[in-house]
């Protein structure tokens, strides 16, 4: 399939390194470097964010009874 990208300077240089490394044409290097990309992603394990719960004793939902109770607070 024929398309045009443009790609940043270094994307660049890191196709001619491996077209030179590898004596490989422009087409083949890219395609080799996008599918070692993809295949990095595919296997990347998903982040997830541990998180425990605060447990308020005092009703947020009750202004007047958090106010006393940062009163309290020294």
């Amino acid at each position: 399939m024929r398309t045009t990208v443009n790609l940043d300077d270094d994307v660049m240089a890191a196709v001619e390194r491996l077209r030179r490394e590898e004596g490989l044409g422009l087409s083949d290097a890219v395609n080799r470097l996008a599918r070692a990309g993809l295949s990095q992603r595919r296997s990347a394990r998903r982040f997830r964010q541990r998180t425990t719960s605060l447990e308020f004793t005092v009703d947020v939902r009750n202004i007047g009874e958090v106010l006393d109770l940062l009163d309290e607070v020294p």
